[in-house]
């Protein structure tokens, strides 16, 4: 393994409004496949922005020591902006001249060789996400940000999608994730992140997170750990004799999405 991480994020805070989305983070991304996962509105597509320079800390430093090379970041938001009236194959051959790489390589990857003449209008939204994930990692970056790669897709090309991005991750290359598929994170993932309100809940490898909270799978260390904090947010409000969920439904936002905490798929972008 490298002796730095690919990228790190110190007392990391940002701010909309001047609500906090997420507050004093702070984590190492080394290389493997890191899931980020949380409720809704506990700020995974703000933390994916901020790793990859979409978005600046209002306060704290995000560094890349480990992410090198003519296209050193790969980046997937939730909304893919591609341009109509080009196919599938024009479409990445244009980002191919940018940062290099083989476009017809990249649609074979993600399950799009048969689509490459398609135009993108004509393209499923779900082969819209495909052709996304491909652009994303087009250039061999060291370091792959996709956030929700798997969302609005059906199962085969859910597990394509995350198996896709898991086979980009090696001794130098980190993938972050953000999903609410989290069977998939149980096959895919080497390292979670659990974010609850607007900070770090649980991080680490994910077996040894299993193990330490007593737990087959991420289904139940999503719930062991929710379920804590929310006996934890209710004895501190018992004590303050406030509300406990009061902050939460104001501020425990993810750049303005305030959708109940609920554990469904789609979050805000921001």
């Amino acid at each position: 393994m490298p002796d730095e991480p690919v990228s790190t994020l110190s007392d990391v805070t940002r701010t909309y409004g001047g609500v906090p989305v997420l507050d004093s983070i702070s984590l190492a991304i080394d290389p493997g496949v890191t899931a980020v996962i949380g409720p809704n509105g506990s700020g995974k597509s703000t933390l994916l922005r901020l790793l990859v320079g979409a978005t600046e800390p209002t306060t704290g430093e995000v560094r890349h020591p480990g992410a090198t090379g003519p296209k050193p970041i790969g980046y997937l938001p939730q909304r893919v902006p591609f341009r109509d009236g080009f196919t599938a194959r024009e479409t990445l051959a244009f980002y191919a001249r940018l940062v290099g790489g083989d476009p017809d390589a990249a649609l074979e990857q993600v399950g799009l060789a048969d689509a490459g003449d398609r135009r993108v209008e004509a393209l499923s939204g779900g082969m819209r996400r495909l052709l996304g994930i491909a652009q994303a990692v087009l250039g061999d970056p060291t370091l792959v940000a996709l956030d929700e790669p798997a969302s609005g897709l059906d199962p085969g090309m859910r597990e394509r999608a995350f198996r896709a991005a898991a086979e980009r991750a090696d001794r130098d290359t980190a993938v972050v994730v953000s999903s609410h598929a989290l069977d998939l994170v149980d096959d895919h993932a080497d390292r979670v992140v659990l974010l609850r309100r607007g900070g770090v809940a649980v991080a680490g490898p994910l077996d040894r997170l299993l193990d330490d909270h007593a737990v087959d799978d991420v289904s139940g260390l999503y719930r062991a750990v929710t379920t804590a904090e929310e006996r934890t947010g209710a004895e501190r409000s018992d004590e303050e004799g406030g509300d406990g969920d009061a902050e939460s439904d104001e501020e425990e936002r993810d750049g303005g999405d305030t959708k109940p905490d609920v554990h469904v798929t789609g979050v805000s972008e921001r």
